[in-house]
């Protein structure tokens, strides 16, 4: 079992045939992921051989999904398409788009969350890292060798904690890793990643990572204070951070107390959650709470 991403899911790669869309649908195949297609307008009906298969490109999400049966999306495309490309996967019916790409817009991230949620498409993202669920599929760019499969799930704003925090747990292993991205507006937030892995019956335990900015961590704290019965371990980045400086996401805005680390970690602890003073902490607390530590 896994939250959202399986090895039954079927995955289309929008910007398959550029440079990044070629190096991680590679990695992605190499992870077990059924990657059943590219989209490229420009390049329809050509195929791409990674390794021993060869991947057909379609000339839309639609043309894709009706050949194949693909209900995963990964974009891949530079910031300028990326409204374009989620809007033609929520138009053709897509079930989750994962939007790697960094740097789009805030108004087009606006509009292309909204629209994908309105027509039923779950959105992860966008500037995000992907998910995975080891040993079954990987949509993204996580690297697939740091983690097995196992019974903790993982939703975090930061890529490079993701993978850190994978890393250390290695030995214990995941049901589904999501990578939320960090921007100011996300398809998919904290709060439907904890509901997702309460409602899974192989995740027993979920680490929520969050970093300074916003209030998401606070909103997800009194979610899971009311509707999470399963252990939560937290880890805040950012305790470090010098005041009065741009930190580097851009959903790190700090106003006064709000927003700050203390005061999400004084959340979380509030509603029962077990915050770590770092990753290596954070992961201990976990093995601790699971009974594994050594």
């Amino acid at each position: 079992m896994a939250v959202y991403l399986t090895k039954e899911s079927k995955v289309l790669v929008q910007g398959m045939t550029g440079g990044e869309g070629m190096k991680h649908t590679r990695r992605m195949i190499a992870a077990g992921t059924d990657v059943v297609g590219g989209v490229n307008p420009r390049k329809a009906g050509r195929t791409v051989d990674f390794d021993d298969r060869a991947v057909p490109v379609f000339g839309s999400v639609a043309d894709g999904m009706r050949s194949t049966g693909a209900d995963v999306t990964v974009v891949f495309v530079p910031p300028a398409f990326a409204k374009s490309a989620v809007t033609e996967a929520a138009d053709a019916g897509i079930g989750l788009a994962v939007v790697i790409t960094e740097g789009i817009p805030v108004h087009d991230a606006v509009a292309f969350t909204t629209y994908a949620k309105a027509r039923g498409t779950r959105l992860i993202g966008p500037n995000c890292p992907g998910l995975i669920s080891p040993g079954q599929s990987n949509a993204g760019i996580i690297p697939a060798d740091i983690a097995k499969p196992g019974r903790i799930g993982l939703v975090s704003k930061s890529g490079t904690l993701t993978y850190q925090l994978m890393y250390e747990l290695r030995d214990t292993g995941f049901s589904t890793c999501v990578g939320i991205g960090g921007d100011p507006v996300v398809g998919t937030t904290h709060i439907d990643c904890l509901t997702a892995f309460e409602d899974d019956p192989d995740t027993d335990l979920v680490v929520l990572i969050g970093e300074i900015g916003g209030d998401a961590e606070e909103r997800a704290a009194a979610h899971i204070r009311d509707h999470v019965t399963k252990p939560v371990v937290g880890y805040i980045a950012g305790f470090t951070a010098p005041e009065g400086k741009t930190m580097g996401h851009a959903g790190a805005i700090v106003s006064g107390s709000s927003g700050t680390a203390r005061a999400k970690k004084e959340a979380l602890e509030a509603a029962g959650v077990r915050v770590g003073s770092t990753p290596t902490e954070t992961a201990k607390l976990v093995l601790d709470l699971l009974g594994n530590r050594t």
